[in-house]
Order: C-alpha cells, then structure tokens, then sequence
C-alpha cells in the first residue's frame, strides 16, 4: 500500500502565490486589510472608532492619495515622480503668498506652479529622454533652491492660507462629519478612475508602460503621452499640496516632504507595478486610506515619523520584491 505525502508549496513560489491571488483580488485583499487595521487601531485608542476619528483619518489620506494619484499614472507609464513633494509644497507657498488676491487665483496660480513643473518634468522624460528618477529629483533641487531663496525675498512672511484654502482643507460640513477635502478627492477620483478605464489615452498609458516600443511603432507619439501625464502627475500633486495646507492652516519649505513615500508606498500596495503597464488607482485609494490608519496607530503607540518613513519604505521593498518575483515566473 503507498501512501501519498501532501503536496507542499516551495518556500519560493509562496511568494509569488500570494502575490498571484493579490493581482486576480486586489480589491477584496485591500479592503480586507483596511478593515483589520482600523479595528486593531479602534483596541489601541476606543475613541478612534467614532467619527471624529475616521474623520482624521480621512484628513490625513486625502492629501497621500491625491499626491499617489499621480505617481499611479506616470508608475503605469512606467516612470515616477520624485519631484512631487516639492511640487505640492511650491504649489501651496505660492497659494499662501496670493492669498489677498482671492481664493480662485491663489489656487489658480498654485495649480499653474505644478502645471510649469510637470511640463519640464514631461519635457525632459518624453522629449530629452531623461530617466525619470533623474529628471525629478534635479526638478526637486531646483524648485528646492528657488524657493529657499524666493522665501528670503518676496515670498518672505507669506506662508498663511487663506479662510477659503482653511476650509475645503481641514473643515466639514453635515454637522462636522464630512470633511469638504473627501469630497474633493471623490470628484479627482471618478475622473481619474473613468480616465484610466474608458479613455484613449488611458489605454495609450498602459500601452507606453507595458511596451514602448511597441506603442512607438503602433503610431502613438510617445512624447506627447508622457508630457501629458507629467502635467497631469504635477497638477494633482498641486491640489494635493493645496490641501495639506488648508488642513495645517500655514506652510513652510518642508511642507510636504513627509508625503513622498507614502505617496509611492500608496500606489504600490494599491497594485500598481514599479515596472510600469500594471496599475489602478481603485487600488491606490485602499493604499492611502491603509497608510492612513497606520498613520493614525502609530501616532496612538507613540512612534515618531522616522517609524512611519521606516514602515513605508519596507512596504515599498518589501511589494517591489514580490512583484519582481512574480514577473520573473510569469
């Protein structure tokens, strides 16, 4: 009589397995995730399962999400932004000092700083074909170093928004349940969510990232698709920027340099390849709210921000890894 042993998975494709049952249920696993985050946090601090506390929560991920949406699209394309902290910080300085102009063209000309900026970031990749690593972070320094220099000057005492900024960043409306900053990020989520599924240049994004030459020889003008998606990325990192501000009532140089990594960890948990031609921002939503809730559990356990900078960058490797892995078996 032979018996037969159970078939046992080699320590080296569990990996892959895992992250195989991810890519077919994303969705399900994140919001999975999320539930069991919020109520692990709601044991830690009981007064976080109350409205206030989500509320929090939501205000802290409006911005990370807002920011990851544009490190999703150009990450499909199969780029990246490490320009769009400062992007969202020059964003709301120039949103500050306009202030006693009125709302409309302080955010207007904030939004014009991150149009400006993705357009040399989209001129410099798609164009000049600079690696888009190298292309944002010289775009960082410089806005880094005009800034640092424009607060010494004419920019000097402008870093306070304005009542309207305060109030679409940080207020609530339906008795205080319902932060106006959610709303905001409701409306760029339909458009970007229906831009990526039902449009022809959704389908050029995916088409770039998955295979560039082949998109090149298909007829598609591929500087003209990342230019776009680079004015895109620096348009919602500058609403992302806006917002933060409206929510911290003032802004400084480092504004939103906490928002870099988590921005990219948001795009990566939500299911979007580093490698470009994978991607959904559905995902990158559950990311945020998931960075947000840990944000808000390890505030409650009394970590600092260097634990949060920790635990999002071994998220980062720690997907990037997986998704390699499974992209070398496929």
């Amino acid at each position: 009589m032979t018996t037969t042993s159970p078939t046992v998975s080699p320590p080296s494709t569990r990996g892959a397995d895992i992250g195989a049952f991810f890519a077919r249920h994303p969705l399900i696993v994140l919001s999975t995730v999320l539930v069991i985050l919020i109520l692990v946090t709601g044991a830690i601090e009981p007064n976080y399962l109350s409205v206030s506390g989500l509320r929090g929560t939501a205000l802290i991920a409006v911005p990370v999400g807002i920011i990851a949406a544009s490190q999703t699209v150009l990450m499909i394309t199969g780029g990246i932004d490490l320009s769009a902290s400062m992007i969202a910080t020059a964003a709301a300085y120039i949103t500050a000092a306009q202030a006693e102009n009125g709302a409309f063209v302080a955010i207007g000309l904030g939004i014009l700083v991150g149009i400006g900026a993705g357009a040399a970031n989209g001129i410099g990749v798609g164009v000049f074909r600079v690696n888009p690593l190298i292309m944002t972070i010289a775009m960082s320094g410089i806005i880094f170093g005009l800034f640092s220099s424009w607060a010494q000057g004419w920019l000097a005492g402008s870093t306070v928004v304005g009542e309207f900024v305060r109030t679409i960043g940080g207020k609530s409306f339906l008795d205080g349940n319902i932060p106006y900053a959610v709303v905001i990020w409701a409306v760029l989520t339909a458009m970007i969510v229906g831009m990526l599924r039902y449009t022809g240049f959704g389908r050029m994004l995916y088409a770039q990232g998955d295979n560039a030459v082949a998109a090149r020889l298909a007829g598609t003008r591929s500087w003209q698709v990342l230019l776009i998606a680079y004015i895109l990325a620096g348009v919602l990192s500058a609403i992302g920027g806006i917002l933060l501000a409206g929510r911290l009532g003032a802004v400084d140089l480092r504004l939103a340099d906490g928002l870099l990594l988590p921005s990219v960890a948001a795009a990566v948990i939500g299911g979007t390849s580093i490698f470009g031609g994978v991607g959904s921002y559905s995902g990158t939503i559950f990311g945020a709210l998931i960075l947000g809730v840990l944000s808000s559990m390890l505030t409650f356990l009394d970590a600092g921000q260097a634990a949060q900078q920790i635990l999002f960058g071994s998220i980062v490797l720690g997907l990037a890894w997986l998704y390699s892995s499974i992209t070398r078996r496929t």
